[in-house]
């Protein structure tokens, strides 16, 4: 191999290692803000109230049996309690507006 070949092959590892750092696009969620623990946690308790309310509908619609509605019920609402207890931890135990509003509505239903 004379120096010429060898110039070659690092000219053109140089121009492809180049290529390949600088035609890197960042991905939309690289920007995107990051989500707090609390914010997971307050929309996994919206799904999980959206589930007890389909589960509600599809009870009354006759797609339950009675023993199933309340087995499936309270097994969602032993997890709405735990994550309910996992966002006092995360607050201090201080009301946030989102716990407030929840509890609001707990005592209209």
């Amino acid at each position: 191999m004379s120096n010429v070949d060898i110039f070659i092959g690092c000219a053109l590892l140089a121009v492809a290692s180049l290529y390949f750092i600088f035609n890197v696009r960042p991905d939309v969620s690289d920007s995107a803000p990051h989500r707090t623990k609390l914010d997971q946690l307050m929309d996994r308790r919206d799904a999980i109230y959206e589930n007890l309310r389909d589960l509600r509908f599809e009870y009354r619609a006759g797609k339950f049996s009675e023993a199933d509605y309340e087995e499936t019920k309270r097994s969602l609402e032993i997890e709405a309690a735990k994550v309910m207890a996992e966002m006092d931890q995360v607050t201090g135990g201080t009301p946030t507006p989102a716990t407030r509003q929840t509890a609001t509505e707990r005592r209209r239903s």
